[in-house]
């Protein structure tokens, strides 16, 4: 059984949908028969994934909307509605931060307005309409393993999607107390997926351990087939086994009181080696 807010002639906005996993997941949605708004910044990729969707036979509207722009967040509502029903809201737009610690302020707050401030935005506009309907309705933010286990590098995007991941576990709380599980919430958790991020390091061909943005997408349609909220998607690298042991060893840097993002200091890296190797 699909989740029930995936239905014929209900609407899907799906922002960041230019390129990569939005627009991925918007073929999906269009697939199952709904109205799919995509969203990303103006330019070339956006008009091109709205033709490539209609061709595809999908029923898609294509807007330029800048997520940090609470205004124009609101106009894409606006314009969502007045295809019909909204039931899929997918919070995908994001940047990389390209920033440690000593970045500069306007790394630091394109980096948060976008990934975090866009979702909020999202969450805030859509969600009350939503909660106060009848019908099953969900909203997918699209998170990253960095916002999980913090690997040392770019410090603004971790904290983006470390937070992005509490907004999203709070956000699945509170409509699970407001509708009893009619509306809900879901966190994506892509593997290490080529896409425009990975073209921008200068990448023109898929690597083999990475997967591509529609394996993905279809990922994410089972974990919304399955309930999941937890989208934990593995890659050609790394299984989920391997991604949930390293996540347990992060939590124990807490239970066990050892520093701070412990898998990367120096003093424990024989430690943690070990640990990958064991049975335990």
């Amino acid at each position: 059984m699909s989740h029930g807010a995936i239905e014929k002639g209900k609407v899907a906005i799906v922002t960041g949908g230019a390129s990569g996993i939005g627009l991925a997941a918007a073929h999906r949605f269009g697939a199952a028969g709904m109205k799919v708004l995509v969203t990303d910044l103006p330019g070339d990729a956006l008009e091109k994934a709205a033709q490539t969707l209609k061709a595809a036979g999908i029923d898609a509207t294509a807007l330029a909307v800048d997520v940090t722009d609470r205004d124009q967040i609101a106009r894409a509502k606006e314009k969502a509605g007045q295809l019909g029903p909204v039931s899929i809201v997918m919070s995908n737009a994001g940047r990389e931060g390209g920033g440690s610690l000593l970045a500069g302020e306007d790394v630091w707050r394109r980096t948060l307005e976008t990934n975090l401030w866009g979702a909020i935005h999202i969450s805030q506009l859509f969600l009350p309409d939503l909660i106060a309907g009848q019908d099953p309705a969900a909203i997918i933010f699209t998170g990253s393993k960095q916002g999980i286990t913090l690997p040392p590098g770019d410090t603004a995007y971790n904290v983006s999607k470390a937070a992005l991941r509490a907004l999203s576990e709070s956000v699945s709380h509170d409509l699970v107390k407001s509708t009893d599980g009619r509306v809900t919430a879901h966190l994506l958790i892509p593997g290490f997926t080529f896409t425009g991020f990975t073209r921008a390091n200068g990448v023109t061909e898929k690597p083999a351990g990475a997967w591509s943005a529609e394996q993905v997408a279809d990922f994410m349609m089972q974990g919304l087939d399955q309930g999941d909220f937890y989208i934990l998607c593995p890659d050609n690298d790394v299984d989920r086994a391997t991604d949930e042991k390293r996540m347990r060893w992060g939590i124990g840097d807490i239970i066990e009181n050892r520093p701070a993002l412990s898998r990367w200091h120096p003093d424990y890296a024989e430690v943690f080696d070990a640990y990958m190797k064991s049975d335990d």
